[in-house]
């Protein structure tokens, strides 16, 4: 039997096109993928014929559903060396689609989480479907919203960004434009003509292809999120450890049931992971631009993936499947300052 190509890639007419083809995993993202995507993105970037790449995803669940997590669990489980080198490689093509020099254009249909929003929310034209369901889901698996994702989410109206980033909730395409981590909701109908100007090398501006502004379901929500993530102006990890502990409060005390719902999916969370998200999405609010949030990724992620709650998130997440996992530390009472500082430094 033929293996089947995980990305396939191909020129039509000036436009270079990379599909994600995992559809079964939902195009979760491999080493191998992430390798070949590099190379072609490199070779594209010199090449005169190719003035534009869009990316898109195989099947018709999603765009990506993040990097292939179990399988990374596993290679740190064996012992595999090859593990250590997924986030370094990972956040190089990150911050190679954000700073590419040529029109790179983002399919986000269907599943976009976690690593599928690292290769396409950094892009320069990022077109998210009616069909789009968006998520940082990490504190889900005792990780932390990384990818350089937390430079959307830290500039995203009002605390949005902070709510996503610590509860790991799934937004709609609607709201991802709100956010920033889309340009358009646009009808996928529209795919085919997109492609054929693409060809041409004519790049139609986001208002041209999509509604810049849509109802969003998030927005209406802006009222209690605003009030119960407000910053309190802390720094550092004793600071920022308080403040996720009044964030909980907050929420458990607000009139809103939205709002006290998701106290309780906050406390469901690794509570370790979501103080690091927390330091996360502050920083990020500081900083220039996406390759400054990767670089900050790159220190935060190495010790936190090798760290037990990812194993055990994963596990009970996609492995086992019993959605129940047990945090090394029971609750965000049990964090100490030195927990975290051992993570962000």
């Amino acid at each position: 039997m033929v293996p089947v190509e995980e990305l396939l890639t191909w020129t039509e007419g000036r436009l270079g096109r990379l599909r994600l083809n995992r559809p079964r995993a939902i195009n979760s993202l491999t080493r191998a993928m992430i390798d070949r995507m590099d190379a072609t993105l490199t070779a594209w970037e010199t090449d005169a014929e190719v003035v534009a790449v869009l990316l898109d995803g195989a099947g018709e669940r999603g765009l990506c559903s993040g990097a292939d997590v179990r399988a990374l669990r596993e290679g740190f489980l064996s012992g595999d060396p090859a593990a250590a080198e997924f986030l370094p490689t990972e956040f190089a093509l990150n911050a190679r689609v954000a700073t590419y020099p040529k029109p790179y254009v983002a399919w986000m249909d269907g599943v976009v989480m976690g690593g599928g929003l690292g290769v396409s929310t950094h892009g320069s034209l990022r077109l998210a479907t009616p069909r789009a369901t968006m998520a940082m889901p990490e504190t889900i698996i005792g990780f932390f919203p990384d990818v350089g994702v937390t430079y959307q989410l830290g500039h995203a109206p009002g605390e949005l960004g902070t709510h996503l980033a610590l509860t790991g909730l799934a937004v709609t395409g609607a709201d991802a434009v709100h956010l920033g981590l889309a340009d358009a909701l646009v009808d996928p109908a529209v795919l085919d003509d997109l492609c054929s100007g693409l060809r041409q090398g004519a790049v139609p501006s986001p208002a041209e292809i999509g509604d810049t502004a849509p109802d969003a379901p998030l927005v209406a929500e802006r009222g209690w999120i605003d009030e119960c993530y407000a910053a309190t102006g802390a720094s550092d990890a004793t600071g920022l450890l308080d403040e996720a502990r009044l964030i909980l409060r907050r929420l458990r005390a607000h009139p809103s049931d939205a709002a006290r719902e998701t106290a309780a999916v906050l406390e469901q969370r690794s509570p370790l992971s979501v103080v690091v998200a927390l330091v996360a999405v502050r920083q990020a609010r500081t900083m220039s631009d996406v390759p400054e949030v990767l670089a900050r990724d790159g220190r935060i992620g190495p010790p936190l993936i090798v760290g037990p709650d990812f194993i055990e998130g994963v596990r009970a997440q996609l492995v086992d499947k019993d959605r129940s996992p047990v945090w090394s530390l029971a609750s965000l009472d049990e964090v100490t300052p030195a927990h975290v500082s051992a993570i962000v430094g």
